[in-house]
C-alpha cells in the first residue's frame, strides 16, 4: 500500500479523499490556487502546496505543476478525484512516465470512452445495447438531417466529446435541425474544441440510470447495483438514489452484465460508471464515466464499502475486495446536492460568504466548506452533497425530508427549497421519476411564501432585545433603564419597519411586563443555545434568528427569511456622518453604479443600487458634489462598511 498520495483536486471530495487515507494510514499531500489557500481540504491535508492563480486552467488543469509537487513532496500516487484531470489520459500517461501511479484507469481506457461517438461504435461491437442514432464520423448537415429522419423525430443533437448538457438540443420537428445542429455545433466547440455530434432518438420519459463498476489487475470486474439519477437540472443530477426505484432482479442482472461487459471491452481497471438511459422496458447505453463519481456515496451507503479505500487497494496492486457472490444491497439510500445558486434564476449561481453554516445532524454530509468560507466564482458552486440511508425507501425519504428541515445556511442563495420541494413532492415518494422531473412539475421552483407572522415576532423581538438600552449602574430601578416605550396616557408602543424583497411590513409591538403584542397576538420569546423559543398566541415555534447589522435572518424549518430593518431615523443608507465617504450600509452585491468619476451629483442623487439579502437598496449622495473615485464595480461583492463611492 501507498505511504503517500497527492490529491489533485479540490472541495468536497478532496476531504473525502484525505479521509479514508487518513483512516487507511496514508499520508496526503493537498494542492491549491491561490483562492484556496484557507480551503479545508488545505487545513485536512498533512501538507499542501500553492500550484497558481485562482483560474483552474492556471492551478487545477495544470499537469505539469501538479506532477512537480508530487514528485517534490515523495507521493507515491495521485488522485485526481473527478473533475479537473480525472479523465484527461494524457494527465493519467504523464504521471506513469514520472513514477507515479494514477489513481485510476489506464489511459487506454479514459481515451476509448473519451468520445461519445467512438465509445457508442465500441459498445455496439460488444453487444452492448445502444439507443437507435447515428455515431458516424461524416458531418455533414446534409447526412444529419437524414438520419434524423431515419431516427424518427424527436431526436437529440448531442455533442460527442463533453458532458454537462452542453452542445445538446432536444429537436421535435424537421424544420428545426438545422438551426439547433449549428447551435450544438457551436456550443460544442466552444466548450470541448471538438463540433463532433451524434444523433439519436429522444426518449419522451427516460429515467437515467448508472451501474456502478469495479475492476483490478488481476482480470476481476464486478458491478455495486445501480444508481436512479433522473432528477436533474440543465442535464445536471440534483437528487440521486440507490438501488434504483422498481428495479427488478432480472433487469438490476442484465444491465450490470451489461456493465461489466462495457468494462471489459476497454480493459478498464479502477472505478468507472457505465450510465444507462432507460424507457418502459428497454434500457440503453448512453455512456461511462471513467472515474469516481459524484454521488458514490449512495452506494457505499447500501453495499457497507469504501469506494475510495476500493479505488486505493486496486491501484496498489491489490484484487478487489469482494466478489460479486459477496455484495449485496442494504437498505436504501438518497443523495441531494446542495448549490450555492438560485433556482428562480434559473439556477444562476451566487457568490459570497457562508455567514452562517448550520449542518443536519443525523444525515452524511460531504463539503469541502466551513461557516465563514466563501464560495468563489471560479468553481462549482457545490456546498455539499447530504446523503441518507434507512431500512428502505420510505424510511430514507422520512431521514431526507428531516435532515432537510435542519439544514440551516446564510450568506448565499441555495436550492435547498428546491430539494425540499423535491423531497415533499408526492410524485417523489411515489417514485414517479424521469428526467423530466423538474419541468413536469414547475411548482418545485416556486419562491418561497412570505415570512409568516411568527418570523416577523422573532426578528421584532431580536431587535427589541438588541436595542435595549443598558442597565444604569448602581440604579437598576431608573426609569431610564427600561426600554417599554413608556407613555402617560395609554399603553407604550414602538414601531417597526422590516423590508422582505419588495414588501414593507409595518409592525407596531405594544410592550408589556413579559413579552409585547403585535395585532391581537400576545408574544412571549425565551433565547437559549441560540435558538429562540417563541409563543405566538396559543402556538409555539423554535427559530434562529441571526444579524448584521440591519439585516436579519430568520430561519424556520431550515427555510431562511432574509429580512432588513428599515429605521426611518437612520441617515441616508451609504452615507456616512459628515463626510463624502459613502459605505455599504450592509454586506451586498453591486447591482449597477450610475456614475462615474468626474460627475456632478445632488443630494439624493441615486449612485448605484445594491443588492443585499435580496432587497435591492438605493445609494445615494448625502449632500451636492463631484464624483471623486468609485471603489466598486457592478457585480462586485463587497462587505459592510465597505467605501463605495468618494464624493468632494
Amino acid at each position: 500500500m501507498f505511504d503517500s498520495i497527492l490529491i489533485a483536486n479540490r472541495g468536497e471530495i478532496a476531504c473525502r479523499i484525505i479521509r479514508t487515507a487518513r483512516a487507511m494510514g496514508i499520508r496526503t499531500v493537498a494542492v491549491y490556487s491561490e483562492a484556496d489557500a484557507n480551503a479545508r481540504h488545505v487545513a485536512m491535508a498533512d501538507e499542501a502546496h500553492c500550484i497558481g492563480p485562482a483560474p483552474a486552467r492556471e492551478s487545477y488543469l495544470r499537469g505539469d505543476a501538479i506532477i512537480a509537487v508530487a514528485q517534490a513532496s515523495s507521493a507515491q500516487a495521485v488522485h485526481p478525484g473527478y473533475g479537473f484531470l480525472s479523465e484527461n489520459a494524457d494527465f493519467a500517461e504523464a504521471c506513469g512516465a514520472a513514477g507515479l501511479v494514477f489513481i485510476g484507469p489506464p489511459a487506454s481506457a479514459i481515451r476509448a470512452m473519451g468520445s461519445k461517438s467512438a465509445a457508442k461504435a465500441l459498445m455496439e461491437s460488444s453487444g452492448v445495447p445502444l439507443v437507435p442514432g447515428y455515431h458516424g464520423a461524416d458531418q455533414s448537415p446534409a447526412l444529419l438531417a437524414a438520419e434524423a429522419q431515419r431516427i424518427g423525430f424527436p431526436v437529440l443533437i448531442k455533442a460527442s466529446a463533453g458532458g454537462g448538457g452542453k452542445g445538446m438540443r432536444i429537436v421535435r420537428h424537421a424544420a428545426e435541425f438545422e438551426e439547433a445542429l449549428a447551435l450544438a455545433k457551436g456550443e460544442a466547440r466552444a466548450s470541448f474544441g471538438d463540433d463532433q455530434v451524434l444523433v439519436e432518438r429522444y426518449l419522451q420519459k427516460p429515467r437515467h440510470i448508472e451501474v456502478q463498476v469495479f475492476a483490478d489487475n488481476q482480470g476481476n470486474t464486478v458491478h455495486l447495483f445501480e444508481r436512479d439519477c433522473s432528477i436533474q437540472r440543465r442535464h445536471q443530477k440534483v437528487v440521486e438514489e440507490a438501488p434504483a426505484p422498481g428495479m427488478t432482479e432480472a433487469r438490476r442482472a442484465a444491465m450490470g452484465e451489461a456493465a461489466c461487459a462495457a468494462a471489459r471491452a476497454i480493459g478498464y481497471v479502477g472505478a468507472g460508471t457505465v450510465e444507462f438511459i432507460a424507457e418502459n422496458d428497454d434500457f440503453f447505453f448512453m455512456e461511462m464515466n471513467t472515474r469516481l463519481q459524484v454521488e458514490h456515496p449512495v452506494t457505499e451507503a447500501i453495499t457497507g464499502q469504501d469506494l475510495v479505500e476500493w479505488q486505493l487497494r486496486v491501484a496498489a496492486g491489490q484484487p478487489l475486495p469482494c466478489t460479486q457472490q459477496q455484495l449485496r444491497i442494504q437498505g436504501h439510500a438518497i443523495e441531494v446536492r446542495v448549490y450555492a445558486e438560485d433556482p428562480t434564476r434559473d439556477f444562476a449561481p451566487s457568490i459570497g460568504t457562508l455567514h452562517h453554516l448550520r449542518e443536519p445532524a443525523a444525515a452524511r454530509i460531504d463539503t469541502g466548506v466551513r461557516q465563514g468560507d466563501a464560495i468563489p466564482i471560479h468553481y462549482d458552486p457545490m456546498i455539499s452533497k447530504l446523503i441518507v440511508h434507512g431500512a428502505d425507501r420510505p424510511a430514507a425519504l422520512r431521514q431526507l425530508n428531516r435532515a432537510l428541515r435542519q439544514y440551516e445556511i446564510a450568506g448565499v442563495a441555495t436550492n435547498l427549497g428546491l430539494l425540499r420541494a423535491i423531497a415533499a413532492h408526492p410524485a417523489f415518494a411515489a417514485a414517479e421519476l424521469d428526467t423530466g422531473f423538474i419541468a413536469n412539475h414547475p411548482q418545485v421552483l416556486a419562491p418561497p411564501p412570505p415570512a409568516p407572522a411568527c418570523v416577523l415576532a422573532a426578528a421584532v423581538h431580536r431587535l427589541l432585545r438588541d436595542e435595549a438600552p443598558p442597565a444604569v449602574p448602581g440604579d437598576p430601578y431608573s426609569p431610564w433603564a427600561h426600554a417599554n416605550a413608556w407613555r402617560l396616557n395609554g399603553d407604550g408602543w414602538q414601531d417597526f419597519i422590516l423590508a422582505e424583497g419588495e414588501t414593507r411590513h409595518a409592525l407596531r409591538a405594544y410592550l408589556l411586563p413579559q413579552g409585547f403584542r403585535l395585532g391581537d397576538d400576545l408574544v412571549h420569546a425565551a433565547d437559549a443555545d441560540g435558538v429562540t423559543t417563541l409563543r405566538l398566541g396559543s402556538q409555539t415555534h423554535r427559530l434562529r434568528v441571526l444579524r448584521q447589522g440591519q439585516a436579519l435572518t430568520v430561519f424556520l424549518d431550515g427555510v431562511g427569511y432574509a429580512l432588513v430593518h428599515i429605521d426611518p431615523r437612520a441617515p441616508q443608507a451609504g452615507a456616512e456622518a459628515g463626510g463624502g465617504r459613502i459605505l455599504a450600509p450592509m454586506p451586498g452585491r453591486v447591482l449597477e453604479v450610475l456614475v462615474a468619476p468626474g460627475d456632478k451629483v445632488t443630494r439624493g442623487q441615486v449612485l448605484l443600487m445594491l443588492e443585499a439579502m435580496k432587497v435591492q437598496m438605493r445609494i445615494t449622495a448625502p449632500a451636492d458634489g463631484t464624483v471623486a473615485s468609485l471603489r466598486c464595480a457592478a457585480g462586485e461583492l463587497v462587505e459592510d462598511g465597505t467605501e463605495l463611492v468618494t464624493l468632494d
